[in-house]
């Protein structure tokens, strides 16, 4: 599955990385208030190289990576996951 978010981040998550349990169990947490399981389960979804991107996607002049642009990538990335949309 392909993707690109509003901001212009193109990505592609792997079918296997989606039929996985302990990504299951991680989103439940995540669901239960777990904020902390937000980068596992991003790991899990584009691993490593993509999630790097995606930070340098985001990174600012002064060198930071904003928490509320990162959030919003990720609930697009998700949101993209639960609806089976291809870009």
């Amino acid at each position: 599955m392909t993707g690109k978010t509003t901001s212009g981040f193109e990505y592609e998550i792997d079918g296997e990385s989606l039929d996985d349990y302990e990504l299951l169990e991680d989103l439940c947490e995540l669901d239960n208030g777990k904020t902390a399981k937000t980068t596992s389960v991003l790991n899990r979804l584009l691993g490593k190289e993509q999630k790097d991107r995606l930070k340098e996607h985001l990174r600012t002049e002064s060198g930071r990576v904003p928490v509320s642009k990162m959030m919003i990538e990720i609930g697009e990335i998700f949101n993209s996951v639960k609806e089976g949309k291809n870009s």
